[in-house]
């Protein structure tokens, strides 16, 4: 959702406002109003973070039109969905402007991130390829988590400050504890450290069933220094570091009868992840200087997850691994860019000229069992940008780009390589003050992924099948063409009253979509390799080896169409916001659905503030819609690959009183009417019925918090 900004422990007249004038500079790295930005642009603020107090990321997208997120419940890692665009990097997530491109092929999502939220000072987001100007890849969109800054903890005119907040909840038991201390040591140096530890047990459902190893330890550090070297000139270092230990897998007992007995036959895994990022970024700006407004960054990410099996099954069993084998998946990216505007008039017209480069590259390895499903390799991806923004008076505005991607793929002895240049047109007219329609066209490239191209080797357990690589797999090429109005008043009842809104339609004609086919027995895939695949029949149950295996391949062309709004009203004393989304994705050849595509959701929030603004008190409902056997496409088995899930309704309460201006304390109950759900794709695989089950999220959870900011002077009095 679209918001104001405002410091960690926000002043009382701020807290919780959802006014729509944030600054962003994802959609055209030009600072713009999110509200004004000319495309699906939305942004997550500290007020919201407060209101929502999250526990995990998925809970700092809650509500913002066009977003889901995929995640297991026994595994801290989220995958981001826009549009019904997911996985191997079709969504482009950055922490402080590192990609973020850990993929480890298994039961979950092809993409996932780890970050705690409480690092997090606000969100960015842009749906479609419009921000292609943002990097390689994003023919889904565009996910900016930036970190909390000094000035996040620092009120204009304090030196140091300590930022402390404890949180307790229910449903079982969890609790967090963080503390971040910044100093302004003069006008050119700050800096910022800071910790968070979070537990978590195994939750409860709605029916007040466990829910096994979806408790979690993690711990986060970070930190930052700010100089200022010379007028205009400004240098950032960062360190981040997330860490969790966690048990992955839901426990399955089977009766094989004699002599085997009961056994426990899903594989657990005692897990530990590390995400760890390192950057420096460099910006110059000074008034009066039209020629060069500059910004340039370079950093390093590594994921790295360790597992060493627990229980289940053996290799005897034609399973992955024995208890007490160990296995290793590890990405390292190392990336950076540069990017320039000089502005410049001609006539009647303001232009903002912005060009630059960018790239990354992927180093992917793996060891132990079961790891020939994320193959190792290395995938460098590469290219450069124009834009023209020019805009006429206030009524006008056209933005004009050309993007050029490359990129290379290596590994197994297998390569790839492409390139290709995509173009984007944009043009807003406001005919009337504060009403602005416009329309885009835009294109977006997205290389193949090292797993895409390279895995090989045959599926564990029922049923046996080979994957096949594939190094003739082309890009995928995005085509979007999208309509949109952006609406703006204030003044409308009251003063100093607002309302923002969104609305936007659009079509994603995507060419080569990539996506995991089946391949018949002696049938002959992409890149020429035969299936030879075993057959075997077993008479007990599921086949041993059906006789087929699986190979990601191009489809010639796949359509994801649909529309998304965002509505806010603050009048001060009380406010209000509504958004939804809806999207369809099919198989043009085939008219099969596409796998990934989010139920229809709209959210509603109502809130108000009392006692001069002291407490807010803030209700959300969300409701989902169902999603059907006939939206779902099946597998080689004729399965489907997602299970079906019904409609339900969620009630989230928040409770906010802040007694003194450096104090707050908050209450939320999540889930307020304790409805049993289950979010789709949310799901893990019972390995002896060969059914994919989706896990019942968590029933009513109560979650209290105590921050207290420390400064000069110590916690001022209100």
């Amino acid at each position: 959702m679209l918001a104001t900004t405002g410091v960690a422990v926000p002043s009382a007249q701020a807290q919780n406002a959802i006014v729509l004038d944030t600054i962003t500079v994802l959609a055209t790295k030009t600072a713009e109003k999110t509200s004004e930005s000319l495309a699906a642009a939305s942004a997550v603020t500290q007020q919201q973070i407060e209101r929502s107090m999250p526990s995990k990321p998925s809970d700092l997208l809650f509500g913002v039109p066009g977003v889901s997120v995929q995640e297991r419940a026994d595994d801290p890692g989220s995958a981001v969905n826009i549009r019904g665009l997911q996985d191997f990097g079709r969504v482009a997530v950055t922490i402080d402007g590192a990609r973020q491109n850990f993929q480890r092929t298994g039961h979950n999502a092809d993409g996932v991130f780890y970050l705690d939220p409480e690092m997090i000072g606000g969100v960015d987001i842009v749906r479609g390829p419009v921000a292609n100007i943002n990097g390689s890849g994003a023919i889904g969109g565009v996910v900016s988590f930036h970190t909390k800054e000094a000035d996040d903890i620092l009120a204009p005119g304090k030196t140091w400050g300590i930022l402390t907040r404890g949180e307790l909840g229910s449903n079982r038991i969890q609790g967090a504890g963080s503390i971040f201390a910044a100093a302004r040591v003069n006008p050119n140096f700050d800096f910022l450290a800071g910790a968070v530890e979070r537990s978590k047990s195994d939750y409860r459902d709605a029916d007040g069933n466990l829910i096994p190893n979806t408790g979690f330890d993690d711990w986060s550090g970070i930190a930052k220094m700010t100089f200022r070297p010379a007028d205009g000139h400004q240098l950032k270092f960062g360190l981040i570091n997330f860490d969790s230990r966690y048990n992955t897998g839901q426990p399955f007992f089977f009766d094989f009868g004699p002599p085997f007995g009961t056994l426990e036959t899903t594989s657990i895994y005692a897990t530990h992840v590390q995400n760890q990022i390192a950057n420096v970024r460099w910006t110059y700006a000074r008034v009066g200087d039209a020629l060069f407004d500059s910004d340039g960054s370079v950093y390093w990410t590594r994921t790295i997850t360790d597992q060493t099996k627990i229980a289940g099954l053996g290799t005897a069993f034609g399973a992955e691994g024995d208890i007490g084998d160990s296995r290793n998946f590890t990405i390292q990216t190392i990336g950076g860019e540069l990017h320039n505007t000089s502005r410049f008039t001609v006539g009647a017209l303001r232009n903002a000229l912005t060009y630059g480069i960018d790239g990354f590259q992927d180093q992917v390895s793996t060891a132990g069992f079961g790891t020939e499903f994320t193959p190792s390799g290395e995938r460098t991806v590469s290219g450069g940008f124009v834009q023209l923004k020019s805009n006429y008076s206030t009524l006008l505005e056209i933005i004009g780009a050309f993007r050029y991607d490359r990129y290379t793929l290596d590994g197994g002895g297998l390569q790839s390589k492409g390139d290709r240049i995509s173009p984007k047109i944009t043009v807003g007219i406001t005919p009337l003050n504060g009403i602005t329609p416009y329309v885009t066209y835009a294109e977006g490239y997205r290389a193949p992924a090292i797993t895409e191209t390279l895995v090989a080797g045959v599926h564990p357990v029922f049923p046996q099948f080979p994957f096949l690589p594939n190094p003739a797999l082309k890009p995928e090429v995005g085509h979007t063409r999208e309509a949109g109005l952006n609406v703006r008043f204030d003044n409308i009842l009251t003063a100093q009253d607002s309302f923002r809104g969104k609305f936007n339609v659009y079509r994603n004609d995507v060419d080569d979509f990539i996506e995991l086919t089946l391949v018949p027995h002696l049938g002959v895939g992409q890149s020429g390799l035969t299936c030879n695949a075993p057959v075997f029949i077993n008479p007990f149950g599921p086949p041993i080896a059906p006789g087929f295996c699986e190979q990601y391949q191009n489809l010639s062309k796949a359509r994801l169409e649909g529309g998304e709004f965002e509505m806010v009203y603050d009048a001060g004393a009380w406010f209000a916001g509504l958004a939804g989304s809806r999207v369809r994705g099919h198989n043009l050849d085939t008219g099969a659905p596409l796998a990934k595509i989010p139920p229809d959701s709209m959210t509603v929030t109502l809130g108000g503030r009392f006692l001069d603004r002291k407490l807010t008190v803030a209700v959300a409902w969300q409701a989902v819609a169902a999603k059907h056997q006939e939206d779902i496409p099946r597998d080689a088995s004729g399965d489907l690959v997602f299970p079906a899930t019904g409609a339900y309704n969620l009630v989230n309460l928040y409770i906010g009183y802040q007694p003194a201006p450096n104090v707050l304390a908050s209450f939320s109950v999540e889930n307020l009417l304790n409805e049993q759900y289950t979010r789709y794709m949310t799901a893990y695989p019972n390995e002896i019925t060969q059914t994919i089950v989706g896990f019942p999220q968590p029933g009513i959870t109560v979650k209290g918090t105590l921050k207290i900011l420390f400064d000069d002077g110590a916690v001022r009095k209100g």
